[in-house]
């Protein structure tokens, strides 16, 4: 490449005296330093190849970007940066063609995998404006082809939302109506003979039982897509718990489930929407029981602290791998055959609209423990303990709960997870 000050240069070398051209060539070279101190400052990444396609110049950003040494790659030919580009019959082209190229994206593995978009620009010579080369003009277009891809990912799912919950609300009107019929048909059978009354009923039964199952996972369905804002009251949470475990009394007795709670009376109250916690227990319980073999044992301990009401659910059973507890939380992941992957997420949602946290600890083959925090509706002041010869100090601390669509530090707070 020669600037026009070179081109002046070299027009005026027989007409310098050596003072002067000493002069000229510290121009030069400054004039070279700046614009090799801008280009290597670019996030651009910039390459110049010759009329045959051979790498004369590249900044740190191209080496960066298409992971390669210039010290090393010099001279040799730019496909062997850039492939799968007809390089010759680009640099062939007619000066008038050039407006006709497009920029290209490519995607590459390394020295990560990324996605490059690069546009050329044709380089001429003074004389005759003949075709030298070209400049390579590397860009990073990784992130905003992320943010392409999640957004049409985010709309593909909200239509693919609004489709499932449109069928769940369908589905659930002839369940109401079967749900209906089956109760007239149990009075029906009600009036039979006495000897084929228990077998009809149990058939009526066990159809029942399917619809209510049925209906319990179109309902979790429909809130883990349509989540509703929890309603506030003074919550006594021991008794939330109780009404939970009996929704699950026949379950615990027909694979003779051990539970043992543990609660030191009386518990400070909390505000909290007690259906919504009722929801949060029945899925822990749930998945503890799913995880578990016949005869397994679940312990429940609930105790509080300064700020916080604490539970934890313990069970002995296969526990998570460590390979999926990044995963745990995410909508329609599960580990189990029949499971919907919405259980977790919808615990997960309700006790951060609670203003709680929620920590996993878990090892495979011994078991899980799920620990849910749920703030206090008056948490206490602790004192902490003053160096000699000075005035204690309480601990500063919010005094009631985060209210609904507050953004305190405990309702920002993920779910954390435990390592085995």
């Amino acid at each position: 490449m020669k600037s026009g000050f070179l081109d002046k240069l070299i027009d005026r070398l027989d007409r310098l005296d050596p003072k002067s051209l000493q002069t000229q060539f510290l121009h030069l070279a400054q004039e070279r330093g700046l614009m090799e101190t801008i280009f290597q400052s670019l996030q651009e990444g910039v390459l110049v190849i010759d009329a045959r396609s051979r790498l004369t110049y590249a900044n740190r950003a191209a080496e960066r970007l298409a992971g390669f040494s210039f010290e090393e790659t010099e001279g040799r030919p730019i496909a062997t940066i850039i492939r799968e580009i007809d390089w010759n019959g680009i640099l062939k082209l007619d000066p008038r063609e050039w407006s006709k190229l497009i920029h290209h994206e490519i995607e590459i593995t390394y020295p990560e995998p990324r996605f490059l978009s690069f546009y050329i620009v044709p380089l001429a010579s003074a004389e005759q404006h003949k075709e030298e080369g070209a400049v390579i003009i590397l860009r990073d277009v990784t992130h905003d082809r992320r943010h392409e891809a999640s957004r049409m990912e985010s709309e593909r799912l909200n239509a693919i939302k609004l489709l499932a919950a449109g069928v769940a609300h369908e589905i659930g009107n002839p369940l109401n109506a079967l749900n209906i019929h089956l109760q007239l048909l149990a009075r029906e059978i009600g009036t039979l003979p006495q000897e084929r009354n228990p077998q009809l009923k149990e058939l009526v039964e066990i159809a029942q039982s399917e619809i209510s199952r049925l209906d319990l996972i179109i309902t979790q369905f429909l809130r883990a897509i349509r989540p509703s804002q929890p309603a506030f009251t003074p919550t006594q949470i021991e008794d939330v718990l109780k009404e939970s475990l009996m929704l699950l009394k026949q379950e615990i007795q027909n694979r003779n489930i051990h539970i043992h709670v543990k609660c030191p009376a009386p518990l400070p109250r909390i505000h909290a929407d007690p259906h919504q916690i009722k929801q949060v227990f029945f899925n822990l319980a749930k998945n503890a029981f799913h995880a578990m073999s016949d005869n397994g044992t679940l312990d429940i301990s609930m105790e509080a602290d300064d700020q916080f009401l604490i539970i934890t659910f313990t069970d002995t059973g296969c526990g998570i791998k460590p390979e999926d507890f990044g995963h745990i939380f995410d909508p329609y992941f599960t580990t189990k055959a029949s499971g919907s992957g919405l259980g977790l997420m919808i615990v997960q949602r309700i006790i951060q609209e609670h203003g709680g946290q929620i920590k996993v600890v878990s090892q495979p083959e011994k078991g899980t423990s799920f620990t849910i925090l749920l703030p206090l509706i008056d948490r206490r002041v602790r004192m902490l303990k003053a160096p000699d010869g000075e005035t204690p100090s309480a601990e500063q601390s919010n005094g009631s709960a985060s209210p609904p669509g507050s953004t305190g530090r405990a309702r920002r707070t993920r779910a954390k997870t435990g390592k085995p």
